[in-house]
C-alpha cells in the first residue's frame, strides 16, 4: 500500500482524504460555481462517492494522486489537487503523463489557494513523480484555472477535444 504524503504550504495542509471530508467534498462538487467548467451537469452524491473513491485509489495503482486541501487556520475541508492518470479518450492524447487538476470550494476561491496548493504538489512530483511532463486540460472558458496554469509554468499545448467539448491541454516539465 502507498502512503499518501502530507505537504504543507503557509496557508493549507495538502493531506489524504478521510471518511469525515465527504459530506464537504460532495457539497463542493455538487456546486454549479465550482462545476461550471468541468461539463456535464453537477455531481450527485453518488458520482460525488464515486470520485471521492477514486481519487483515494489512484495513488494506490499510479503512486500519485489527488490531496484533500485543509485549510490550516480555520481547519475547513478547501478543496483537492494533485495528478491522476484517467486514461481519457481525448484527441490528442495525454495518456502517460500526469495529468494535473485543482477544485476548490466556493468560500476558498478567488485567494490564490490553488497555485499555493499546486506549486507544493509540483515540488512533489518533481521528486517523485513519473514521466517527463505534467499537463492539464482546462476549458476554453476557464479564465482563472488558465491564470494559474500560466503562473505554474505551464504554456499551451493546443487545442483538444473531449466528449466532443473543446479546451486547451498545458504543460510543462515535471521537473524545473
Amino acid at each position: 500500500m502507498v502512503e499518501i504524503p502530507t505537504l504543507e504550504t503557509e496557508r493549507l495542509r495538502l493531506r489524504p482524504y478521510v471518511l469525515a471530508d465527504f459530506d464537504d467534498y460532495a457539497r463542493m462538487w455538487s456546486d454549479p460555481a465550482v462545476f461550471r467548467f468541468v461539463g456535464g451537469a453537477p455531481f450527485t452524491r453518488e458520482q460525488s462517492w464515486t470520485r471521492f473513491l477514486r481519487q483515494v485509489g489512484v495513488w494506490h495503482f499510479m503512486g500519485f494522486g489527488f490531496w484533500a486541501l485543509e485549510h490550516k487556520a480555520s481547519g475547513a475541508f478547501a478543496g483537492e489537487c494533485g495528478f491522476h492518470e484517467m486514461r481519457r479518450s481525448i484527441d490528442p492524447p495525454i495518456e502517460g503523463d500526469m495529468e494535473a487538476g485543482w477544485g476548490l470550494a466556493p468560500s476558498m476561491q478567488g485567494q490564490g489557494l490553488a497555485e499555493e496548493a499546486m506549486r507544493a504538489a509540483i515540488a512533489w512530483a518533481g521528486q517523485h513523480g513519473t514521466g517527463e511532463r505534467l499537463t492539464a486540460i482546462i476549458d476554453l472558458g476557464n479564465a482563472a484555472s488558465r491564470r494559474v496554469a500560466a503562473k505554474l509554468g505551464f504554456t499551451e499545448r493546443g487545442p483538444a477535444v473531449y466528449n466532443d467539448k473543446p479546451l486547451t491541454i498545458f504543460e510543462r516539465p515535471r521537473r524545473p
